[in-house]
């Protein structure tokens, strides 16, 4: 195994590892290998939406707790991490600022401890594998926080 694959597998299980259903836990991943080329991935129908929280909205008192509630269309989310891809199943990676926070099996989430700042929130649609589509499915929103 050369030193890059080794990597590209440690990053995956430590990424799987992190898997829970926002309120509650997911099943264990079973995910190992390195990353698919991004070219063979498959596509999906599905369509992402952030409702909350809103593009450019201000929250007061430092660290704040953000709600997350993503709508989903034509695709479902499902609980079992499998490397059988489903283009209409699959389950959301959740971002702050380009460090992933959360693997919700749900359209909800929770992100807790939010310091003083200007933030981004960027959640993705991923695969039962935890690797996007192709084209990718996500949304990014901007939002602030004060003290």
């Amino acid at each position: 195994m050369t030193k890059s694959t080794m990597v590209a597998a440690v990053v995956v299980a430590v990424l799987t590892a992190g898997c829970s259903g926002g309120s509650g836990s997911g099943a264990p991943p079973t995910t190992t290998g390195s990353p698919p080329n991004p070219a063979t991935r498959p596509s999906t129908p599905a369509t992402l939406a952030i409702l909350q929280p809103k593009n450019g909205e201000v929250f007061t008192g430092a660290p704040a707790t953000i709600h997350v509630k993503v709508k989903l269309t034509g695709a479902r989310i499902v609980r079992p991490t499998s490397t059988h891809i489903v283009p209409t199943q699959g389950h959301l990676h959740v971002y702050l600022d380009g460090r992933i926070v959360s693997m919700n099996f749900g359209v909800n989430a929770t992100v807790g401890n939010v310091n003083a700042g200007v933030h981004r929130l960027v959640v993705e649609f991923v695969a039962s594998d935890h690797f996007p589509f192709n084209p990718d499915v996500r949304q990014t929103v901007t939002f602030d926080v004060t003290s």
